[in-house]
């Protein structure tokens, strides 16, 4: 089971007259996390070192420090932690003490872990994609009870008689989801693949 994090989090260490700021913030794509590093990044600290997965997706950076002592270790750290839809910003401000690159990499690796550990954490539900139509009289009814679902409105389309609403539904609920939506349609409409 994966998690990902509420809201952004933050965790600050010093090793060895270094200091390290991690940052940690949910994330829905790549762009997104790209975005996150930009705002985020200090120009003035030596590195800004950051990785980020978003499902099979991922990558890591180690902005300057030995190949392998930084980006690896954040990721390694996010997969450990069982994080997804993550990404991991680990600011170093260099303290003149060499830390060697074992040192870097626990560093790195344990301020992400930290960092992660001490977000407010929740666990991610892999939903499937359906449309359907609802009328408009049925659309309040239909999107008071959808909370009750686990499941999410992805988009909407109006039209003269409704909307077409695009939802993401968790699996466990899709059968309980499909009765709802039939009781409310009286039996017009079912949720249908995209």
């Amino acid at each position: 089971m994966a998690f990902t994090l509420l809201g952004p989090c933050e965790y600050r260490e010093e090793i060895r007259k270094s200091r390290f700021i991690a940052l940690a913030a949910p994330i829905a794509s790549a762009a997104e996390a790209q975005a996150f590093i930009d705002r985020y990044s200090e120009p003035a600290a030596s590195h800004n070192c950051w990785a980020w997965k978003v499902g099979n997706q991922y990558r890591f950076n180690d902005d300057g420090e030995p190949g392998g002592t930084a980006g690896r270790p954040i990721l390694a750290a996010i997969e450990g932690q069982d994080c997804d839809q993550v990404v991991v910003l680990v600011i170093r401000w260099y303290g003149g003490i060499q830390l060697g690159t074992g040192g870097l990499a626990r560093a790195y690796g344990g301020s992400a872990a930290k960092c992660l550990q001490a977000g407010e954490r929740r666990e991610l539900v892999v939903r499937q994609t359906f449309t359907c139509h609802l009328q408009f009289a049925e659309l309040p009814v239909f999107k008071a009870r959808l909370n009750d679902f686990d499941s999410l409105i992805e988009s909407e389309a109006y039209d003269a008689t409704g909307a077409r609403l695009q939802l993401a539904v968790a699996p466990a609920e899709r059968a309980t989801l499909e009765r709802l939506l039939g009781d409310i349609s009286r039996g017009r409409e079912s949720l249908k693949a995209p």
